[in-house]
């Protein structure tokens, strides 16, 4: 019978005496502790996030009269001072008759805005004895209700007013609507105004965009 071999095992190699000092200190050395991961703070229980303020349409209202009173301004200051009786037919209001009532309509908006408005108070105001007095009512009147709107709260714009809303009737309209309707009614008789002017013999100036006597 055949002698086994005895198989012969590799001898470890030996390691350089600064690797081995090295190897020793790492065993020695505490093992670096990894800090654990914090978990999200929880929301307090009840916190309600604040919501966005109101919207708040006299605001923006506000900011269009002021501009639109700039505008008509511009077109009252321009027509002749001795012209207050120019009426182009007879069934057209005179000068002074438009002048008028944008002191009135504004009057009747600052009514709207307070939350108080009487339509036999406003339309009830006395005529300016001088274009240049209608002038200063308007302007007057116009800036009263842009510093009203500007505090006036959001609620107040669908406050009810008593408001016509129809031929010989009466009713409740919100108070917003009955601003912006005076808005729109004062830009649609400074055209007319425009008009007049014109045919007055005044300079008509840029509104929207220019005109013949103020081109861009």
């Amino acid at each position: 019978m055949a002698a086994k071999k005895k198989a012969k095992g590799k001898k470890p190699a030996k390691k350089s005496p600064a690797k081995a000092k090295a190897s020793a200190s790492r065993k020695a050395a505490p093992a670096k502790k990894v800090p654990a991961k914090k978990a999200p703070a929880k929301k307090a229980a009840g916190v309600v996030a604040k919501a966005a303020p109101a919207h708040n349409p006299w605001h923006s209202y506000a900011d269009q009269l002021a501009q639109e009173m700039r505008t008509t301004l511009k077109v009252m200051r321009a027509f002749p001072a001795d012209q207050a009786g120019f009426q182009p037919h007879p069934r057209s209001g005179s000068a002074m008759q438009l002048f008028h009532t944008f002191g009135v309509e504004q009057n009747a908006a600052l009514m709207a805005v307070n939350g108080n408005l009487d339509l036999a108070k406003a339309f009830s105001m006395t005529v300016p004895a001088t274009l240049a007095d209608a002038i200063d009512s308007f302007e007057r009147a116009a800036t009263s209700v842009v510093t009203a709107a500007r505090s006036a709260g959001p609620d107040a714009w669908h406050r009810p007013q008593p408001f016509f809303t129809g031929p010989q009737q009466m009713g409740q309209v919100p108070a917003g609507a009955i601003a912006s309707m005076m808005l729109a009614d004062q830009i649609h008789h400074r055209g007319q105004l425009s008009v007049y002017l014109r045919m007055a013999g005044g300079k008509v100036p840029s509104i929207y965009g220019p005109s013949a006597d103020e081109p861009w």
